[in-house]
């Protein structure tokens, strides 16, 4: 994928942008290229030129390069999950089945939607920079884990073979594996988009409740 590389001087002449519109640039374009590339591809250099802005401008804002990815992936995802959970209630007068359907068809399409975020901290979880931990930097992720194992815990009746809080990680991750290597998972024509979500479901279901108390 070609970076993004046009001459921010002598092309046009550049607007005067407030502090607070440049930072909202270059987190954009920290964005951009941190989704495009992964921590270690992107650089600094390129996120200043799509920012149309210099190195220095975005030191005099962010600390270091860990400090610019925590702003505009970490943070925001945090942000996004915190409001994905907040309007996703734990539990409500719908049947048992129907809330759990209802529930993991959000959690697959707020995956597809923020894909470019994850994808960008799973390639940083697996560089191992000490100042980029990746996944493990999303607090809201693990209140998420929390609250899913409190909910399996009251449904099964606390007596699962298999310890919620795992169940409930291994439920996130298939999801997280299917909406985000759909394309390579599921070959042209082995099955459309409403098959393979239905199939996610009932496996996720089935998972979650195969060791329930009877």
């Amino acid at each position: 994928m070609p970076r993004n590389t046009e001459a921010t001087k002598g092309d046009r002449p550049r607007q005067r942008r407030s502090p607070a519109q440049l930072r909202e640039a270059i987190l954009r374009a920290a964005e951009a290229e941190y989704c495009a590339f992964g921590f270690s591809g992107a650089t600094t250099a390129a996120i200043a030129a799509r920012a149309q802005t210099t190195e220095t401008q975005i030191f005099r804002y962010f600390a270091s390069k860990a400090d610019l990815f925590r702003e505009a992936i970490q943070r925001p995802l945090d942000q996004h999950l915190q409001a994905f959970m907040a309007a996703s209630p734990a539990a409500g007068a719908a049947p048992r089945e129907q809330q759990a359907r209802s529930y993991i068809a959000e959690l697959q399409d707020f995956i597809q939607q923020h894909q470019r975020m994850f994808l960008s901290l799973i390639v940083a979880e697996t560089g191992k920079d000490g100042d980029v931990p990746g996944m493990g930097g999303v607090d809201a992720l693990h209140a998420y884990f929390a609250r899913g194992a409190e909910v399996v815990r009251r449904r099964t009746g606390g007596e699962d073979k298999l310890p919620p809080e795992l169940m409930v990680r291994i439920s996130f991750a298939a999801v997280l594996g299917c909406v985000l290597f759909k394309d390579w998972l599921y070959p042209d024509g082995m099955a459309d988009d409403a098959a393979i979500r239905a199939a996610m479901t009932r496996f996720v279901m089935d998972g979650i409740y195969a060791d329930a108390a009877v």
